[in-house]
């Protein structure tokens, strides 16, 4: 298969080389994805910013965590730390309301995918369980965020092809300041 042809894509790692083609209906799946990850993490982040209660995390921190969780520790430390309380509790809302609304839009969402990645790899052992196996819920949001990333998301119908394209100097923006490309995308 060649590596121009249309929809194909291609990645080396290790020495191994993987070729993939994608359907022409992937866009709008990716498209979807994005979407329905922008709502879940918005209305998380807003029903936590909104609710009733303030919200804290150290109830969870500190018993919610599965006593299997093989970082048990680490989540019984940073319940018991004040400092680190106060952080978690705002940037656990504030955090996943800037992911959904980042995914919504399409505008910085590979930085949006790897902190909604971030998070869904901590919920996976704080919630941690294998009597059905490692794989779970947690897991795959995990995987659907990285995916967001590297299929380069916000491209479909989002804002950072607007950024892409947008021109300092005749150049653009992209080309001026490449590090963008892991934040867009």
């Amino acid at each position: 298969m060649s590596i121009n042809a249309p929809n194909t894509f291609e990645s080396r790692l290790g020495g191994l080389t993987v070729t993939g083609r994608a359907h022409s209906l992937s866009a709008w799946f990716v498209l979807a994805l994005r979407l329905m990850m922008g709502v879940a993490f918005l209305n998380a982040g807003l029903s936590k910013l909104l609710g009733p209660e303030p919200f804290s995390a150290q109830g969870y921190l500190l018993y919610g965590v599965n006593e299997a969780s093989p970082l048990l520790g680490l989540y019984t430390w940073m319940g018991s730390t004040p400092w680190f309380v106060a952080f978690v509790d705002v940037a656990v809302p504030f955090g996943q309301v800037a992911i959904g609304l980042g995914l919504l839009v399409g505008l910085l969402t590979r930085l949006a995918a790897f902190f909604g990645a971030l998070m869904m790899f901590l919920f996976y052992f704080g919630n941690w369980s294998v009597e059905h196996g490692l794989i779970n819920g947690d897991f795959a949001y995990l995987l659907v965020f990285l995916a967001l990333a590297a299929f380069g998301a916000g491209r479909i119908l989002g804002l950072d092809a607007l950024v892409e394209r947008y021109q300092v100097d005749g150049e653009p923006l992209v080309e001026r300041y490449p590090a963008l490309d892991y934040v867009l995308g």
